[in-house]
């Protein structure tokens, strides 16, 4: 048994991803079981969301859980034991109005864990995605027009 180390992690910052992992590594020597159960949105038109935001959105729902289990994975699979879950979205399945880019990183990371899924059986790795209908989740109220301020987390 290990004492719980709080670890702070932002999903979005791809850079620091892999330093975090590193040092989880080093404090426990290895991960069993990996939830990735971080997520961002965003509420509005295709042509009412800057680039910038859709790139944001993509960076939490699809990069960061990447970049995390690729960090993680080489110990796993050296191991050749280890838990892979992604708590994903039903929009990972089907998309719904106002919602285009979190339903496109949802689906991208729904492909993504699937062929992982099976590039992984060889190594004993399960690789599960749950993919919950809605939830109620912490929301910050936007001015009107202002679309950048309209993220969930």
């Amino acid at each position: 048994t290990y004492a719980p180390k709080l670890i702070l992690l932002d999903i979005s910052d791809i850079n620091c991803i892999r330093d975090v992992a590193k040092e989880i590594l080093n404090c426990y020597g290895c991960v069993d079981i990996l939830i990735n159960n971080a997520s961002m949105k965003v509420k509005g038109a295709v042509q009412s969301i800057s680039l910038e935001l859709d790139k944001k959105i993509m960076d939490a729902n699809y990069f960061g859980p990447i970049t995390l289990t690729k960090a993680i994975l080489p110990n796993m699979i050296s191991r050749r034991t280890g838990q892979i879950v992604l708590i994903n979205s039903i929009q990972g399945k089907i998309g719904i109005p106002f919602r285009a880019a979190y339903a496109a990183s949802k689906h991208a990371a729904v492909g993504f864990f699937d062929c992982l899924r099976a590039e992984m059986e060889e190594f004993n790795i399960s690789v599960s995605t749950v993919n919950p209908t809605f939830i109620c989740s912490y929301h910050r109220q936007p001015a009107p027009g202002n679309w950048e301020a309209s993220i969930w987390k």
